[in-house]
């Protein structure tokens, strides 16, 4: 067990580490520093730095062209893809169809148009859902 001596020379100990970690921060202050000192810069490559960029590098950019978030639909008509249903239940209203690149896309009952069942090859498009990439328009492919 320690007794008073030793607990107050810990004491003791902390406070004048306390006075120096203090001291230490107030003569490392960035008060009182000039505009220059305390200014930050963009370089052409978008990097932060504290060197003034090169006026002969300088790029204009317009408002209009910078995409913030998700980007606007193009009027191009979706292409229709063709597919097989790997995994389809009919009580719960969803299945997956497999794509040719071996990828699976979801799709809902509400999205066919006939009756379907696992194995049935199938015609649909794809559009962005909130959880990913839907399979809507399923038709049964005939033939």
């Amino acid at each position: 067990m320690f007794n008073k001596r030793e607990k107050e020379k810990q004491r003791q100990k902390e406070k004048k580490e306390k006075r120096e970690k203090m001291e230490e921060r107030k003569a490392n202050q960035t008060k009182g520093k000039s505009l220059d000192d305390m200014m930050a810069y963009i370089d052409e490559d978008g990097n932060i730095t504290s060197v003034k960029p090169d006026p002969d590098k300088k790029r204009v950019f317009l408002a209009e062209d910078i995409e913030i978030g998700v980007p606007k639909h193009s009027d191009i008509e979706p292409a229709l893809r063709e597919g097989k249903v790997d995994y389809f239940d009919s009580s719960k209203g969803f299945g997956f169809i497999l794509q040719a690149n071996g990828e699976k896309v979801f799709f809902h009952v509400n999205q066919v148009t006939y009756p379907i069942q696992e194995g049935d090859r199938v015609n649909y498009t794809v559009e962005r859902g909130p959880k990913g990439w839907n399979a809507v328009g399923v038709t049964k492919k005939t033939s």
